[in-house]
C-alpha cells in the first residue's frame, strides 16, 4: 500500500492545520465533561454513595473526584510523551526519521477514539442497566474481553487487562499504524511492524506486569 493509499490521510491533513495546544486543551475538557457526567448521573446515584452521602461520610470519595478531576492534563502529558516515545523509537530501529513532536500529536488524536468507549458506558448505564451497583460500573468496559465472563468469577487481577483489550483500542492501533504511515511517507507493512513492535509489544507487556504484581 503507497502512502496515497492511506484512508485517514484527508483527516491527517486537517489535523495538521490545528493548533495543537487547544486540541488538548479541547481534550482535556471533553474528558472531564465524561468523567463529571459518570460521577454525576451513574455513581453518585448508586443506593451505597446515597447512604454515605445522607451519613455525611462522602468526604474522602469527594477529595478523590477532585484529584481525578485535576489529575486530567497531568496524566494526558505523562502518557502521551511515553507513547510517542516509544513509537519515536520502533520508527528509529526499523531506519525511520519521524519527529517526535509529529508523533506526540499523533498519539494525542488517537486518543480521540476511547471517547466513543465513554459513550457507550455512560449511555449503558443511563438507559440500560440503570440500577447498577458500583462494582458493576468499574468492571464494565464496553466491547471489552471482559463482558465475555462474569467479572465476579474473575480474578481481580485480570479485570483491568481484560477492560484494556477491547474494540477500540483495536482501533487505537490502527490509528497509529496509519498515523507512522502519514508522517513516515513510506510503507504500510513497515509502519505495521513498527506499531506491533513497538506499541503493542509494550502495550501487552505492561498487561502481564500488572497481573504478575497485582495485589
Amino acid at each position: 500500500m503507497s502512502t496515497s493509499d492511506n484512508p485517514l490521510k484527508g483527516v491527517f491533513d486537517e489535523f495538521t492545520a490545528i493548533d495543537k495546544r487547544l486540541f488538548f486543551v479541547f481534550l482535556c475538557l471533553i474528558t472531564f465533561l465524561l468523567l463529571y457526567i459518570k460521577k454525576s448521573f451513574i455513581e453518585s446515584q448508586i443506593a451505597a454513595f446515597e447512604i454515605l452521602e445522607q451519613r455525611g461520610e462522602m468526604g474522602f470519595y469527594h477529595l478523590l473526584n477532585a484529584l481525578q478531576y485535576f489529575s486530567i492534563p497531568i496524566v494526558y502529558l505523562y502518557k502521551f510523551t511515553v507513547i510517542a516515545f516509544i513509537l519515536w523509537v520502533g520508527c528509529f530501529m526499523f531506519g525511520y526519521k519521524v519527529i517526535y513532536s509529529r508523533l506526540w500529536a499523533l498519539v494525542m488524536f488517537a486518543e480521540c477514539i476511547f471517547f466513543g468507549a465513554e459513550l457507550l458506558k455512560i449511555g449503558w448505564f443511563v438507559f440500560i442497566e440503570t440500577d447498577p451497583e458500583i462494582w458493576d460500573v468499574r468492571a464494565f468496559y464496553p466491547l471489552s474481553l471482559i463482558n465475555l465472563f462474569d467479572f465476579q468469577e474473575v480474578p481481580d487481577a485480570w479485570h483491568y487487562p481484560l477492560k484494556a483489550i477491547n474494540i477500540f483500542e483495536l482501533f487505537y492501533w490502527v490509528i497509529l499504524v496509519y498515523g507512522i504511515q502519514y508522517l513516515s511517507r513510506k510503507r504500510f507493512d513497515i509502519s505495521l511492524y513498527i506499531v506491533l513492535t513497538s506499541y503493542v509489544f509494550w502495550f501487552f507487556l505492561w498487561l502481564i506486569f500488572f497481573v504478575l504484581i497485582y495485589k
